[in-house]
């Protein structure tokens, strides 16, 4: 919506996307960054960007070591989130912890 010109279509990396009403043609591209470079480029853009982003809101929330794992669920990340629970920023949807097993098969 704030782009200064209306693109022609869209190319989607994956096989999924919701348009929104009178949104422009769309295409669905599995493994789309291999075949396009725009899809690549854009990637690449998309991903350093979220890792700047990620940098700064590890300042608001220390708990989650954001500023090295950029929001991926690592040992330390999913520590901080059973210290502290989630925060704003997490997905409520999404399975942020693995449950706990039943019983203990180390025995």
């Amino acid at each position: 919506e704030a782009l200064p010109c209306t693109p022609e279509r869209l190319l989607i990396d994956g096989n999924y996307y919701d348009p929104r009403p009178n949104e422009v043609e769309y295409h669905t591209i599995v493994k789309g960054d291999d075949r396009y470079l725009a899809i690549a480029a854009a990637s690449i853009l998309a991903k350093t960007h979220r890792d700047e982003y990620m940098t700064q809101q590890a300042q608001e929330y220390p708990h989650y070591g954001w500023e090295q794992n950029k929001g991926y669920p690592t040992a330390q990340h999913r520590e901080g989130i059973r210290q502290y629970g989630a925060c704003p920023l997490h997905r409520q949807g999404f399975q942020l912890l693995r449950p706990e097993p039943l019983f203990d098969l180390e025995r």
